[in-house]
């Protein structure tokens, strides 16, 4: 399965949500949407899902239009919206055989389908709790549950990390993972960057609507790692020693305290980075910790961002 993008566009009034936006998903592929907030993000999603038509453009799947045919969409698209809509007098089984019914699914096939579900997204334990009682990681679980229910060929995940703590965050990073390794293509948005940097295939950059960025991680930081990073440094002692000596090493362009440890910026790629650390090492220093500041989609966000909204 293959969803295309085909040049988005969607204006409210005088506001451009989406300015000529095109990308890919595959099958079995993690994408990471990365944007500020307003940049056009959920817009892409919904219209994705069929809530929400463009003013220009389309997405096909496997060829097909999603506008023309959106009952296609439907029945090969999953969404997780950012957040579950308010239910208080429904359990979480009612709530899910709710919509397996709304699929037409049979009950013999209904019941074993959303008890695979629940085990799926750890719900096994809880289903008899009413949804208004759920903590905001259960009902992401829920949401995740709900959108799987007619097993989709592409599922669209709009910020479902959001607000959860950090069990949660892992439980559903890894949930991601098995659903893409069952072939599944994926859309997920998030501002926690360094997490999509961990699960994801490729990336995408939106900003006030314009696509910056799009390709597999290694592509688009490519450009990042040859002109330069920043690493920090942790050394158990003698941290200002370390600043005079790196400002004197060649390839390094700057080097400054920052609490306890030393941030310096590197020319080059990781073959400077590694020459760096080996003479650190060489000179005696002892060494505890020494990574990027940001990872590397993280340092490309904030160098072709400039955090405007609309």
């Amino acid at each position: 399965m293959r969803l295309e993008v085909r040049h988005l566009r969607r204006y409210y009034g005088t506001t451009r949500a989406l300015d000529d936006v095109s990308f890919a998903i595959e099958a079995g592929q993690i994408v990471g949407f990365v944007g500020p907030n307003g940049a056009g993000k959920t817009t892409t999603m919904r219209i994705l899902a069929t809530l929400d038509e463009p003013t220009s453009g389309d997405a096909l799947l496997d060829g097909i239009s999603l506008l023309e045919h959106p009952e296609r969409a439907r029945a090969v698209i999953g969404y997780v919206p950012d957040s579950l809509p308010v239910h208080r007098d429904i359990t979480i089984h009612e709530y899910l055989d709710f919509f397996a019914r709304a699929y037409g699914i049979g009950r013999l096939r209904r019941e074993s389908l959303i008890q695979s579900l629940e085990e799926f997204t750890n719900l096994t334990g809880i289903r008899e709790k009413m949804l208004g009682e759920l903590s905001k990681g259960m009902k992401q679980r829920v949401s995740l549950a709900r959108a799987l229910i007619h097993d989709p060929q592409i599922l669209l995940m709009d910020e479902p990390a959001a607000g959860l703590d950090p069990r949660a965050r892992i439980e559903l990073r890894e949930l991601v993972r098995v659903l893409a390794a069952r072939g599944k293509g994926i859309l997920i948005s998030s501002h926690i960057l360094t997490e999509l940097a961990e699960i994801c295939d490729a990336a995408l950059i939106i900003e006030q609507g314009r696509l910056l960025r799009s390709g597999s991680l290694d592509e688009i930081t490519a450009a990042e790692k040859a002109v330069g990073r920043a690493i920090l440094i942790r050394v158990v002692e003698r941290a200002p020693q370390l600043v005079e000596a790196l400002l004197l090493m060649p390839g390094v362009q700057a080097a400054r305290l920052v609490g306890d440890d030393v941030e310096v910026d590197v020319e080059g790629d990781e073959r400077a980075s590694a020459a760096l650390l080996t003479e650190i090492v060489r000179r005696g220093f002892p060494v505890h910790e020494f990574r990027p500041r940001l990872s590397n989609l993280e340092a490309v966000f904030m160098n072709v961002t400039k955090g405007d909204v609309q």
